[in-house]
C-alpha cells in the first residue's frame, strides 16, 4: 500500500522513526511532519504565512519519501496529499506519540488531528500514542503498528475511520492484549505560572495534572490501566444525536422560532 505518516511530535522524533521504518518493510512510504514539535495544536492551519517544505535526507531509509514542514499536523497532511505526493495514499498513519491521547485529549491533539485529515480526505486513518512522556522505547508500539497495518492490507477497513490507538508504555510480555473501547472522560486541571521575564514583562505558562473520572469499564482510560492497547474509532461528525429531539421540544415551547429578525 501507499502509506503517508505524520505526526505533531516533529520530522526528527523516534516515534516517527520507528514507525516510519517498520511500515516501510512492506509498504511504500512517504513521510510528512511539522519542522518542529507541535503538540496540542489541534486542528490548527498556518493562513497567515506560507508554507515551507525541505527534503530530509540521512534520517529515514532510503527508500522513504520524508519531508520536513513548517506548519502544523494539519497542514503538513494536507499539503502532502494535496502538493507533495505524486499518487494519493490508501492510508494515513499518525505517531508515534510520546505520550497518551486517551478521552478528551482527541479534541486538543495535533497527532489525532493529522489523520483526522486523511479520514476527512476519505481515507482510513490510524493515530498512534504510546502512554508515556519519559519513554523513548517504540519498539513494542511500532511492532503493533506493523502487524495492524498488515492486517488492514488484507481486510480494508469498511469506511473511512480514524482507529486512535494507545499502547501502554510497559514490557510488551506484559500487555495483557487489545481491546476496542470508546472515550473515557479524562481532565486536566491547569494551572498557570506566573512568571516576569528579564525585560520586567508577565508571561503565563500552563501546565497542570491529569484528572481521570467517568473511566468507564469499557473506556480506553481503564483499558490503558488494565494493561491493554487500546483502539477507538473516530469520526468528525460531533452531532449529539440523542440531544436533537430534546433541543426540538425545548424550541417549541421558547417560542424563538416564531421571531422575525430584522
Amino acid at each position: 500500500m501507499r502509506i503517508l505518516i505524520s505526526n505533531d511530535d516533529g520530522i526528527f522524533s523516534p516515534g516517527v522513526l520507528a514507525l516510519a521504518e517498520a511500515i516501510a518493510c512492506d509498504h511504500e512510504v512517504t513521510v510528512v511532519c511539522p519542522d518542529r514539535e507541535r503538540s496540542a495544536t489541534g486542528h490548527a492551519l498556518t493562513l497567515q504565512e506560507p508554507l515551507r517544505v525541505d527534503s530530509i535526507k540521512g534520517v529515514f531509509s532510503e527508500k522513504i519519501t520524508a519531508w520536513a514542514c513548517s506548519g502544523t499536523p494539519s497542514d503538513s497532511v494536507k499539503l502532502a496529499l494535496d502538493a507533495l505526493m505524486p499518487q494519493r495514499p490508501e492510508l494515513v498513519l499518525s505517531g508515534i506519540n510520546r505520550g497518551a491521547n486517551l478521552g478528551t485529549d482527541v479534541l486538543y491533539s495535533g497527532t489525532v488531528s493529522a489523520a483526522m485529515e486523511g479520514v476527512l480526505e476519505g481515507l482510513p486513518s490510524i493515530a498512534f500514542s504510546l502512554t508515556s512522556f519519559a519513554s523513548l522505547e517504540f519498539s513494542a508500539a511500532a511492532t503493533f503498528a506493523h502487524s495492524l497495518v498488515k492486517y488492514i492490507s488484507q481486510h480494508p477497513l469498511p469506511e473511512p475511520v480514524l482507529l486512535n490507538v494507545n499502547i501502554p508504555a510497559i514490557a510488551p510480555q506484559d500487555i495483557c492484549g487489545v481491546r476496542i473501547t470508546r472515550l473515557g472522560i479524562r481532565r486536566w486541571r491547569d494551572v498557570f505560572e506566573k512568571r516576569v521575564d528579564p525585560r520586567g514583562k508577565t508571561y503565563y505558562w500552563l501546565s497542570g495534572e491529569v484528572v481521570e473520572e467517568e473511566a468507564a469499564e469499557d473506556s480506553d482510560i481503564q483499558a490503558i490501566r488494565n494493561n491493554y492497547i487500546t483502539i477507538t474509532p473516530l469520526k468528525y461528525d460531533l452531532t449529539l444525536e440523542t440531544g436533537i429531539d430534546s433541543l426540538h421540544t425545548w424550541l417549541e415551547a421558547s417560542n424563538l422560532d416564531s421571531l422575525t429578525l430584522c
